[in-house]
């Protein structure tokens, strides 16, 4: 392997630990014990959750490809896990609020195992129900498990402040660390051990297994809305109310469907963006890569809500701009880099070390992205339709994801990227919209006060 991937790998890595080491008191936030107990039991389950995702996510499509299936059919396979995602996850949702989230979040585990186990089938109709109930699975892990902590949080009293320290923390652990330590592991199953790929599905069932144990051990259940004359369609539509009604809420869906919508596009280009010409790249080293960029950023990001300026809506602009800059590259390269036309063979190119560096700056802004859009949502969604709200702001991104798969080879993969860059530039629009609306009340509190000092003499 080229030496490049292991400064990139190494600086990170430097850099990362000098980040956690170098804290400061300011960049600490002060909790007490009966917090702490709480945070480290929620960061185990997630921790064990997120381990039975990403075992998965790296053989999927191989699996398919050793069961003898096409381009096209695996396609459609992954086209019904982003569209059962869409179609089931408002259901879930409300039934989250309405039933309970701890409910939900053992319903998670139930039904990603359930998934899990239908991988050792190769007929395509039992590949096809595993599908959508990962797609399901998907909607309550991206749900469930942030409505229950949130609103778990507030019943226990702790302060508002020290929810931004778990949301943090659950981003390193669970999409940095554990997603590093998930590959190197599903990569010893399949390689070392000679498993098949099937075996790290086996073991992120086990995972999830683990992690429905300790919540039904140690969490108490919480609610969204219990009340028994509320139906699920009135529930869907007091969702869409909410939404509709608070431009807080509506400009938050819309930013973090364009986000995550640009950032599972870049899940699909950057492998063709970096071997433009089948050149031999070490796939799970960049994976890897990634992840430790993201921990990066997640761990900027708790020192960001650590202190109390600047706020989320306002650094999270300068994110946003600079995500879009780091997805131009493959754009600023083809430009200005004559591309190589020898098929085959060699290491990654010129182009592809600094589209390389790009991507881990756009993965450092996905670290960042997280803790800070669990943030906002906590401030800014109503607890009792937080889960059903949550999947609204899934729909979008769902058929966006669906619409780029089904035409992923249509368009060249400078438009792609270029697209991707600009839903980043709008959503750094929003952004800035938010934040003028955010600061409007306190504007006119502060107004309010001064009218009041003004007509203070009058009434002696």
């Amino acid at each position: 392997m080229e030496a490049f991937y292991y400064l990139v790998f190494g600086a990170l890595s430097a850099v990362v630990f000098g980040v956690e080491l170098s804290k400061s008191t300011k960049d600490r936030i002060n909790t007490s014990p009966a917090f702490n107990s709480f945070k480290n039991n929620y960061l185990v389950v997630y921790s064990l959750m997120m381990a039975g995702d990403w075992l998965q996510g790296p053989y999927v499509y191989f699996l398919y490809t050793t069961y003898g299936f096409g381009k096209g059919e695996i396609g459609q396979l992954f086209i019904a896990g982003f569209g059962s995602s869409m179609l089931f996850g408002t259901i879930v949702g409300s039934l989250a609020d309405k039933q309970g989230r701890r409910r939900a979040c053992v319903t998670y585990c139930i039904t990603y195992i359930l998934s899990c186990i239908t991988k050792h089938s190769p007929q395509y109709r039992v590949l096809m129900i595993g599908r959508v109930l990962g797609g399901i699975a998907t909607s309550l892990l991206f749900s469930s498990f942030e409505s229950w902590l949130v609103a778990e949080h507030n019943k226990r009293g702790f302060e508002q402040q020290w929810l931004s320290l778990t949301f943090s923390k659950a981003i390193f652990l669970g999409n940095g660390l554990v997603a590093i330590l998930a590959g190197l592991f599903g990569n010893f199953l399949v390689d070392t051990f000679q498993l098949g790929p099937v075996a790290p599905f086996d073991a992120a069932a086990c995972f999830l297994a683990i992690g429905m144990a300790v919540i039904l051990s140690s969490w108490t259940e919480n609610y969204g809305d219990p009340s028994e004359n509320k139906d699920l369609l009135a529930q869907f539509k007091g969702a869409a109310v909410a939404i509709a009604s608070d431009e807080k809420i509506a400009l938050l869906g819309a930013i973090q469907s364009l986000f995550e919508g640009s950032m599972y596009t870049f899940v699909f280009l950057w492998t063709p963006a970096l071997s433009p010409n089948d050149e031999e790249i070490p796939h799970g080293f960049i994976f890897a890569t990634f992840m430790l960029a993201s921990m990066l950023g997640s761990s900027i990001a708790s020192r960001l809500m650590a202190r109390s300026s600047p706020r989320v809506e306002s650094y999270m602009q300068i994110v946003f701009l600079v995500s879009s800059v780091s997805l131009m590259l493959p754009i600023v390269t083809s430009f200005l880099i004559a591309p190589s036309k020898v098929k085959g063979g060699g290491g990654i190119s010129f182009s592809g070390c600094l589209q390389m560096l790009g991507f881990c700056t756009f993965e450092a802004c996905v670290g960042i992205f997280w803790p800070s859009i669990m943030k906002m949502r906590s401030q800014y969604i109503p607890e009792e339709a937080r889960s059903t709200i949550m999947n609204f702001f899934r729909i979008p991104l769902n058929i966006f994801v669906c619409i780029v798969l089904y035409n992923v080879n249509a368009f060249p993969i400078t438009v792609m990227f270029g697209m991707c860059s600009i839903f980043l530039v709008v959503a750094s629009i929003l952004q800035r919209r938010l934040l003028v609306i955010a600061e409007k009340p306190k504007t006119e509190i502060w107004a309010m006060k001064e009218r009041d000092n003004e007509a203070e003499p009058l009434n002696i």
